[in-house]
This record gives C-alpha cells, structure tokens and sequence, in this order.
C-alpha cells in the first residue's frame, strides 16, 4: 500500500482521535471507540480500555497476499501507537483467521488470557482483550446502562440474554431491590458474578444466575414478577442447547409479550437489537407504550456509525 494512503490514514486518526479522546476526557471515560473503518482501505475498529487498545479487523472483499497483510497491519500499529501515544505491548489484536474456509473468522492474537479490570461510571468490570470476538463491554450501552441505573432503586430487574452482567452491575449500582441474570452460556453467567463480585453487589440472597434458554425460561415467569427488564437478544442464534434457533425479527414480537406478561403495571422493558434491517412489530406487542430511544442512547464515540435500536416499553 502507498505511503499516501498510510499518510490519510494517519491524518484521518489523529483528526478522529483529538475529537472523540477530548470529549471523554471531559466526561471522564476510560473505555471508548476511536476509530471505526472510516476509510475502505483501513478495515478496522479501535477501541481503548483503559491503559491498553484493541484492534479488530474487519473482513474485507479484498485480499492481500499473505506476506503484504502482515507487512501492512505491522505499519498500521506502529502508526496507531505512534499517534495514540500507547506501547505496542499494550495492543490487542483481533485478526481475520486466513486459513481456507475460515475466512471472515477472528482467531486469538498476542497473549491470550488478556483479563483486565476497567473502569466505566465509578463501576468495575472485567474486559478481555485476547480470547473472544467482544471484549466483555458493550461501549455503545453506555447510555442505557445509565438509565437503567437511574430508574432501578428499590426494582425487581430481569437482565435477559445477560452476557457478562454490565447492565446487572448497573442496576445494583442504583439500588435494584435483586437482580436477575439470564444466560445460554455458563461462561457468561460466571463473568458476570465476577462483575458483580468486582463492584462489591454480589449477595446471594438478592441476585441470582440463571443458566436458561431465554424462550423457555419466560414460559415459566409468574405475572408480576418484575418491574425493569433489559433484554439485548443475539440477532441470531441455533445453539445445540436450545429447543428452538432464535431469530429476533421473526421472534421479537413474542418474546416481548411474554416479558410484558411477566411485568408488573408500570413496569419497563428496555430492549436493543444489533440486526440492521430490523423493522419494531408494533401491531403484535401488547403495549401502546412504546419509544424509540436509539437517538437518545447512542454515545459520543458512536454518532453516525452505530447499527443497532434501542426502544422502551411500558406495561400501563
């Protein structure tokens, strides 16, 4: 590639890196996107955790030669330390698996096991860096995971499809009266008692794990159950543990009635889908209350470049 191209690269950064690093150092925020494909020949996404980045590559319709990828992703960190001012030591790499058939796949980069402790609104959590294709924090909930803390005092919270438990810890955070955690993956579950353990929250008597399928574990929820609920589903998932595959446009609309069923009146969903061409069925969920606060929740470090909805609902 051309050291012309290098150079728009470098300036594009510098120019992305002094707006977005401002405003977080402004509001005092650790964990931020920088840098998100903004110019077709640099695939690739940056986010800082903290005192370490991380790097993923997207994949791309076209390929280098093997040795000119390396040579190329090689400048590229040395020109991402050189103007974020970070040690190559610190940068995580997500790269694209380039075997045949696979790829389009992340594989591990660098040191495996890269578990580190961030810091998000006076909250701990635990990220890594190394193992897995998401780090453990959704930065672009940021926002919401503000509001759920606000509105969870004195609450009974659901946190379905929990992941590692961000919106759980939240929700403790603001006083929720227990909080329940709902996942398919065992590994989540234990992250996110880590997270609460982190914070200090963990109390077996008030919040508790479930390890379910989510479709059937709303079958068995009693009228009134909850008062909050979030519910930030996969866009699609046929894991050999489920009864059924989930695909959230065509699911979206029974999953919410089920919650709505399950909450008490005055109760609050606050639900998010990361499928791009998702369209709200509306005319098939069981509440009038219904706002779309994809705007409102979107962070600073996302403007213009964030691909998911986020509505809330409300039982009357």
């Amino acid at each position: 590639m051309s050291p012309e191209k290098f150079e728009m690269f470098r300036n594009r950064l510098t120019k992305v890196y002094r707006h977005v690093g401002k405003q977080a150092r402004r509001q005092g925020i650790a964990c931020y996107r920088i840098y998100d494909h903004d110019l077709p020949e640099f695939a690739l996404c940056i986010e800082r955790y903290g005192d370490n980045l991380y790097l993923a590559e997207y994949k791309r319709k076209f390929e280098m030669a093997e040795a000119e990828h390396e040579a190329w992703l090689e400048e590229c960190i040395v020109l991402i330390c050189d103007v974020l001012e970070m040690p190559v030591e610190n940068v995580y790499i997500k790269e694209r698996q380039r075997k045949p058939g696979r790829l389009g796949q992340y594989q591990r980069v660098g040191t495996e096991g890269a578990n580190f402790i961030v810091e998000e609104a006076g909250l701990k959590f635990k990220v890594n860096l190394s193992d897995y294709l998401d780090t453990g924090l959704f930065l672009d909930h940021r926002i919401t995971r503000g509001m759920v803390r606000d509105e969870a005092k004195g609450k009974r919270v659901l946190n379905l499809f929990c992941y590692t438990g961000s919106f759980s810890v939240y929700a403790a955070a603001g006083g929720a009266a227990g909080v329940t955690s709902v996942d398919l993956s065992k590994t989540y579950l234990q992250w996110a008692e880590e997270n609460m353990r982190l914070n200090d929250f963990f109390d077996e008597k008030k919040h508790h794990y479930v390890h379910a399928d989510v479709k059937q574990y709303l079958d068995q929820l009693a009228p009134a159950s909850f008062d909050l609920v979030v519910m930030d589903p996969p866009t699609f998932s046929n894991s050999k543990r489920m009864k059924d595959f989930l695909d959230i446009q065509r699911d979206h609309a029974g999953l919410l009635n089920k919650t709505l069923q399950a909450l008490a009146p005055g109760g609050v969903i606050y639900f998010s889908t990361n499928y791009r061409k998702f369209e709200l069925d509306k005319g098939n969920i069981d509440t009038p209350e219904i706002k779309d606060i994809t705007r409102a929740t979107t962070p600073f470090d996302f403007e213009g470049k964030l691909f998911r909805y986020c509505f809330k609902l409300k039982k009357g």
